[in-house]
């Protein structure tokens, strides 16, 4: 199924507060919110973290995300509150991409606060792939799947809203079948991320690289 989302039909939510006023309809109405990664770089330019980041300053950029973790331990008891759990998978290429690992770094934030996340390999996905690459997925329970949606540049954009209920099922099991068979995060993160060196950022990732 998940080689079937980029032809089939949906509907598109620009800018991106219109595609998060359409998604938080849901949050109070399902138990489970599961998410599919796949693209190796993005810009974040609204994530502090993230500039910092961009710019080349890799321990204040940690500095920064580790002083942000009373926002994400609130966002987790809130999810709990509304009754539901954060389920993640990742797909993770080597090398390990500049964004990829400050990512991580995020990653592990979130899951000590409380999300499910779990790392694939490109090779899981791999028989889903003969058209091009899976978009990445968030799933509303079984109620809504939205395509995330990005620019040229890799910036949020908005999404694209899937109600179909044989798309969003068999996407969804699809999707939940590579979690169960993903690696454990932390696992991952201190075997493959926490060695390495900071990573070195190329300009053109840098906010400031364009004009």
């Amino acid at each position: 199924m998940l080689d079937r989302v980029r032809e089939a039909p949906g509907e598109v939510f620009r800018p991106v507060q219109a595609y998060l006023d359409d998604s938080n309809q849901y949050w109070r109405r399902i138990d489970r919110f599961d998410k599919l990664e796949r693209i190796q770089q993005f810009q974040e330019p609204y994530d502090a973290s993230w500039r910092l980041f961009a710019v080349g300053q890799w321990k204040e950029s940690l500095a920064q995300a580790e002083r942000e973790r009373s926002l994400v331990v609130a966002e987790f008891a809130e999810d709990a509150s509304l009754g539901y759990t954060s389920h993640r998978v990742r797909v993770v290429e080597f090398p390990v991409t500049p964004y990829l690992h400050w990512e991580m770094h995020q990653f592990k934030i979130r899951v000590e606060c409380g999300e499910n996340l779990r790392v694939v390999g490109p090779e899981a996905v791999a028989r889903f792939e003969t058209g091009g690459i899976v978009p990445e997925l968030v799933f509303m329970g079984s109620l809504a799947m939205y395509e995330v949606l990005y620019d040229d540049s890799g910036v949020l954009a908005g999404g694209r809203k899937f109600t179909d209920p044989e798309l969003i099922a068999g996407c969804r099991a699809e999707v939940q079948a590579l979690h169960a068979q993903g690696e454990d995060f932390q696992t991952f993160f201190e075997r493959e991320i926490a060695p390495l060196p900071a990573p070195v950022v190329e300009p053109e990732f840098s906010p400031t690289a364009r004009s």
